[in-house]
């Protein structure tokens, strides 16, 4: 397998970095709750063995007029692997709801029944034969300097995104499930927005008054 090639910007993608139909897309914050949490990177990637780290954090500034573009922009797919934290926590920060979408953790809960195993760690080591490193995923993401560790670590979340989005729509689609996939992704930016409300377990929808 070829080395990944990892280039790292601060503050906003280059007017010179463009993605065409999909793009990866996952976030680093300083935990898991966006309205306590502060965002500190996005990293992203076209599938093609680069990867882009975003560092945003820097003077605690979330003016990225180039990042927000691509993430406004609704010809191109937006790859995650549990979307529902990332287009969460990029809305409340960047104030762009990403849009269309496509979750594989989502895709592999609707045809991957026969485990439990639905992380991306074991995703890439069930479906592409990779092995994952998540050495560096409790870190301070908020430090000015990042490590070589965590530059390897935040690219590695969207390298193999694409390649699971081809595996996991061939199994969608042998199991008649690529349609409800679809709506499932159309309706996770609804999600997201509902955490941010506070109906995090979706109550809005259960019987209970």
């Amino acid at each position: 397998m070829a080395v990944p090639k990892i280039h790292h910007h601060k503050g906003d993608l280059p007017d010179t970095i463009k993605f065409k139909e999909s793009v990866a897309i996952d976030s680093e914050a300083m935990g898991l709750n966006p309205h306590r949490d502060r965002l500190c990177v996005v990293q992203l990637s076209a599938g093609d063995g680069t990867a882009h780290v975003v560092q945003l954090n820097e003077n605690f500034s979330y003016d990225c007029p180039n990042l927000k573009a691509l993430l406004a922009d609704e010809s191109i797919t937006k790859l995650y692997h549990f979307g529902r934290f990332d287009i969460a926590i990029l809305y409340h920060y960047l104030g762009v709801l990403t849009k269309p979408v496509y979750c594989t953790k989502i895709a592999s809960k609707l045809v991957r029944n026969y485990t439990s195993r639905q992380g991306l760690k074991s995703l890439c080591s069930d479906l592409l034969g990779v092995e994952l490193s998540k050495q560096s995923q409790s870190s301070d993401w908020g430090n000015p300097e990042l490590s070589r560790a965590q530059l390897a670590y935040a690219a590695s979340d969207v390298l193999h995104l694409h390649d699971l989005k081809e595996k996991l729509d061939v199994m969608l689609k042998r199991e008649g499930r690529l349609e409800i996939a679809q709506e499932c992704f159309n309706f996770l930016p609804t999600v997201a927005q509902l955490d941010l409300l506070g109906y995090d377990e979706l109550q809005v929808f259960t019987h209970n008054s």
